[in-house]
């Protein structure tokens, strides 16, 4: 629900998935190697080195900036932003201000009242990363800190919206949506940590903003904000002023935490930096082509394979999800694209979830094996999802994967025929097991047919075709009464 008073805007910093640093040479590719180990005079700032530009750093950058509708300037240049941090080796970072590299622009989410919204971009710039403070130590043994500068220079773009968001759920659409964006783009690499970092301004409409720092997650955003939101209400509520500041998230206890006053951007002393020549690349912008976005790829799932407005968006939501039902569905089979929708998008998506697995772990051949299975109703929906859990579960314990056609064989999941004797014997020891509910039936209460069926479809392991179990339940009750 959307609330007037709430009022947000995010800062998205993006490390760019380049291979070498912003201004130097070294590898941004650091995951498995040891602390200090990717780093030179440059980017550890030491005197007398001088930066130089990665143009592809730029061309990645101005990628993003055409993606989301920004206008992309004549000229911009970098500029030294001065504050000392342990981790800030050289006491300033060399990012844009003044003259960023893109102006203006907008995502478009579905608001909270199922709308589509124009979320309006403020800029876009390019940025170095700072290093990385490693907290060691306990209360008892004292505690302390090391610098680790493998993460210094990594390219960044800093993505700032306008407060044009009414909700902790729109800051979070709003970045699932740019993440997409980003992932389609090929210049960012979600899995590496760090890899995209959120500062969001929140304030209640006639109060101070606060800024929450450094949230690391997507549902953090969402989680930190709700957070906020509460607490400058109970303050307003017991008449005391929010104050602006900057404030910590702790995600471990759900709440944030007062760090510091807020710095205005005169304490930053930015001056332009010296060592960098102005950016002049308008007759570069006509050379950027941009891959197919999710948006586009959205109405062509609706389109071309007659998914759901709503699944579409599921399924488009994100690169690897949209890649996969692709590589499902190549034969644009009708029957096999509604039910591979249906099925990825809720079933999967939420068996995957509770794993804490990614769709990279589904072999995509299998899964079309098991619609098949569907398809050809030679299981019912809930033996397949008693297939589909164990082929996910064989992944997870890195066992020899079987075939959706073995584990219906081995797990006797085939279903049921409406013929079959056994099924007609399990029909009838449930109405004998179950006199209460029979009684109920016949007195007209409909609940009762379903727990009956219920009772039924569980002796059957799920192997029985719903409606014709129904149907035969039916029958048998009817033929008791008379």
């Amino acid at each position: 629900m959307i609330d007037a008073d709430v009022v947000v805007g995010l800062e998205v910093h993006c490390q760019l998935d380049t291979k070498s640093k912003l201004f130097c040479g070294c590898s941004t590719d650091y995951r498995n190697d040891g602390p200090n180990t990717h780093v030179c005079p440059v980017c550890l700032g030491l005197p007398g080195t001088m930066p130089v530009l990665n143009k592809r750093v730029i061309e990645y950058a101005m990628k993003v900036a055409k993606s989301v509708n920004c206008t992309i300037a004549d000229e911009s240049e970098f500029a030294r932003k001065n504050y000392f941090y342990p981790d800030l080796n050289k006491a300033y970072q060399i990012t844009q201000y003044d003259k960023p590299l893109a102006l203006g622009g907008y995502v478009e989410i579905e608001g909270d009242d199922g709308k589509e919204r124009k979320i309006q971009l403020t800029r876009i710039h390019v940025e170095e990363d700072p290093g990385r403070l490693v907290h060691m130590g306990n209360a008892e043994r004292g505690r302390y800190s090391l610098v680790d500068y493998n993460r210094a220079g990594i390219p960044l773009i800093e993505i700032v919206s306008e407060p044009d968001m009414r909700s902790p759920k729109e800051a979070r659409k709003f970045l699932n949506k740019l993440r997409a964006t980003l992932e389609y783009l090929g210049v960012f690499d979600s899995e590496k940590e760090g890899s995209l970092r959120v500062d969001a301004n929140i304030s209640l409409r006639g109060s101070e903003r606060v800024e929450i720092k450094n949230i690391t997650s997507y549902k953090g955003v969402e989680k930190a904000l709700t957070f906020e939101v509460t607490r400058q209400k109970n303050l307003i509520r017991r008449g005391l002023k929010v104050e602006r500041e900057t404030r910590h998230y702790l995600e471990a206890r759900g709440i944030t935490q007062s760090a510091r006053s807020k710095e205005m951007e005169n304490d930053y002393r930015y001056f332009p930096e010296p060592d960098l020549r102005p950016l002049r690349v308008q007759s570069w912008v006509k050379e950027i082509v941009l891959p197919e976005l999710p948006d586009a790829r959205r109405e062509r799932f609706v389109q071309q394979y007659g998914c759901s407005l709503n699944h579409a968006r599921t399924l488009t939501g994100e690169l690897r999800m949209a890649n996969f039902f692709e590589a499902v569905v190549t034969g644009d089979e009708k029957n096999l694209c509604a039910l591979a929708a249906t099925w990825i998008a809720d079933t999967l998506a939420g068996e995957l979830n509770y794993r804490s697995m990614g769709i990279d772990a589904v072999d995509a051949k299998s899964f079309t094996g098991l619609l098949q299975l569907l398809i050809g109703e030679t299981i019912t929906d809930k033996s397949g999802v008693e297939v589909l859990r164990v082929m996910l579960d064989q992944r997870l314990r890195s066992e020899p994967a079987e075939t959706p056609e073995a584990i219906v064989s081995r797990l006797s999941l085939a279903k049921t025929s409406g013929d079959d004797a056994a099924l007609m014997s399990i029909i009838h020891e449930v109405i004998t097991g179950n006199p209460k509910a029979v009684e109920d039936y016949s007195a007209g209460k409909n609940g009762a047919l379903n727990f009956l069926v219920g009772q039924a479809m569980k002796k059957t392991r799920g192997c029985a075709d719903p409606g014709e179990l129904n149907r035969l339940m039916v029958a048998a009750l009817k033929s008791r009464e008379q």
